[in-house]
């Protein structure tokens, strides 16, 4: 199978609320708390054995932690899981959330079908059918041979991480079986047609984004580029208008509040539709930025 792609490594869960600060809080503690010798990750974490390695695949895939490619599988916090760490380890605010989500969905390589779904995948509605056949000539195409049951574990966990499940299943919702997907705040995907089993790309609301959020992902991706084309920001692979399942109109509102950073102007004039980058910032300063600035006043989700 080719390596550059990996499908199912959830175990066929979703991230529960409360694992990534769970997860957080263990590798704190022991950075080897999946590989320990002395200590079952099972009783550390309070999860069965599946849901530990799915913890695992999740701190990975969202982009927090990495682990050494030979040798003792340690984990280390990346700079996003570090910042995390510090600012928001409970996952309480939405532009973590947006940051998270913006690593889920480029990860090519750990989660495929999330970066298939956000960033190839162009029906804005559809069927868990639609979905698997349009995936699964993706892996053909890229030399590749996947199971079709992983590929609809894949879709049935896309749905359960961006769908709450007082809309998926109401009569299941009670206090004590808590077990959405904090992503669901996020309003990515929303039911079309319950008995059908439709569903559609949901575009958010403008207001739930931070402009630091924002302008990490823009200037993650334009790398030394002075400018980026407006419909770039909107089209292009692993952009703003992708990843957060942006149109237009909601992308023109989510930069001119990120405008008022001074960091970047639109410019639509003269026949040019671009952002110039009047400031450049790697990811992480804009994360830190971002941590910064809602230290002054919570965005709580």
């Amino acid at each position: 199978m080719n390596t550059g792609m990996r499908f199912r490594g959830h175990e066929t869960f979703f991230i529960r609320k409360g694992w990534i600060s769970k997860g957080i809080k263990a590798v704190e503690r022991d950075p080897a708390v999946f590989v320990s010798k002395d200590m079952n990750p099972m009783d550390v974490l309070g999860i069965g054995s599946n849901m530990v390695m799915s913890l695992r695949y999740w701190l990975h895939a969202c982009g927090l932690t990495e682990e050494p490619a030979s040798g003792r599988k340690v984990q280390k916090f990346t700079a996003l899981g570090e910042a995390v760490r510090q600012n928001d380890r409970y996952i309480e605010e939405l532009g973590t959330l947006y940051l998270l989500q913006y690593r889920l969905a480029t990860n090519k390589e750990m989660a495929t079908s999330w970066y298939y779904f956000f960033n190839e995948f162009q029906s804005q509605e559809f069927t868990r059918e639609d979905f698997v056949s349009a995936l699964q000539g993706y892996v053909v195409a890229n030399d590749c041979s996947v199971a079709s049951r992983s590929l609809n574990d894949d879709f049935a966990c896309i749905i359960n991480t961006y769908v709450p499940r007082y809309k998926t299943s109401p009569e299941k919702v009670s206090p004590e079986n808590n077990i959405d997907c904090p992503f669901g705040e996020l309003g990515l995907i929303d039911i079309v047609n319950k008995e059908k089993k439709q569903y559609r790309k949901a575009i958010p609301s403008p207001e739930t984004f931070n402009p630091w959020v924002v302008l990490a992902v823009v200037m993650d991706q334009a790398g030394n580029a002075s400018e980026v084309g407006l419909n770039n920001l909107l089209t292009d692979r692993c952009n703003i208008g992708r990843v957060f399942n942006l149109d237009v109109i909601t992308m023109i509102d989510v930069l001119r509040k990120a405008e008022k950073t001074g960091s970047i102007k639109i410019i639509r004039t003269a026949g040019l539709d671009v952002v110039r980058l009047d400031k450049h910032f790697s990811f992480e300063d804009c994360v830190n930025n971002y941590y910064k600035d809602i230290a002054g006043g919570s965005e709580h989700a």
